[in-house]
């Protein structure tokens, strides 16, 4: 199986957790392709681009400015998973990760990401920020990130995957619009998780992103193999709802 989950916006060098093994990022040729364009933008036209403070626009100035590529372990350049904060990645809390489960987490779980494209948890990452719905014409014929990652990471998933494995999305809809669902020959399921308010159950968007986290911790962490035993986990109190569940949208209700 194949977990996928979105980057996040914030990041921490200053953590450190100990990994057993670290990779290199299987696009690291499109990485530094577009952080070498990325390194002739002015900080302000970071800061129009992606509706970022000034701030912001003046650190990954500075950022695309001094880009190496990630292939050596160092105080810029650390593994993924470990950088990464926000909810999703509170929810994966992978500090809690054994080094056989950190090993586990190499095989099944991806983050998809708009400078790398895909990366694994362990696969050595400069910081950068360049979310995937950025208007941000690469070339004039590709005309934003979508484009450019075109059928790349739907193939590279379907080169990783055997007969009978399958996705689960956990995702975001702006991240997961990368992935050209027409060429994945996998089934793909796609877990969301709502609250009870009122009389309704609503995504709440900061538990929903803490949730698909710890789904993806729980799967690595039991040993999940198969669909049906996805409905069977309690995710923080999430539990699988089979009359709002459609098709391979499994609903999850608290």
């Amino acid at each position: 199986m194949k977990i996928l989950i979105s980057p996040a916006k914030s990041l921490d060098y200053d953590r450190n957790v100990p990994t057993p093994e670290t990779s290199i990022p299987q696009f690291i040729e499109e990485a530094d392709y577009l952080a070498k364009k990325l390194g002739k933008f002015s900080a302000g036209k970071f800061e129009k681009m992606m509706h970022i403070s000034k701030d912001l626009g003046e650190l990954n100035f500075q950022r695309y400015q001094a880009w190496e590529r990630p292939t050596a372990l160092n105080e810029n350049v650390k593994p993924a998973a470990t950088v990464f904060t926000g909810e999703v990645y509170r929810g994966l809390a992978i500090e809690t990760f054994t080094e056989d489960e950190l090993k586990k987490a190499q095989e099944d779980l991806r983050i998809l990401s708009g400078l790398y494209g895909m990366l694994k948890p362990l696969d050595l990452m400069y910081p950068y920020r360049l979310e995937m719905g950025t208007k941000w014409a690469v070339t004039p014929k590709k005309t934003n990130l979508y484009k450019f990652w075109g059928d790349k990471i739907a193939d590279a998933l379907n080169d990783e995957m055997q007969e009978g494995e399958f996705i689960v999305n956990l995702a975001s809809n702006e991240y997961f619009k990368v992935v050209n669902k027409k060429k994945i020959k996998a089934e793909i399921i796609t877990p969301t998780f709502k609250d009870l308010k009122g009389d309704t159950y609503k995504t709440i968007m900061m538990y929903a992103k803490n949730a698909r986290g710890a789904m993806a911790k729980q799967i690595i962490q039991e040993g999940i193999k198969t669909i049906d035993e996805i409905k069977t986990l309690n995710i923080d109190g999430y539990q699988y709802s089979e009359s709002m569940s459609e098709g391979n949208e499994f609903v999850f209700i608290r």
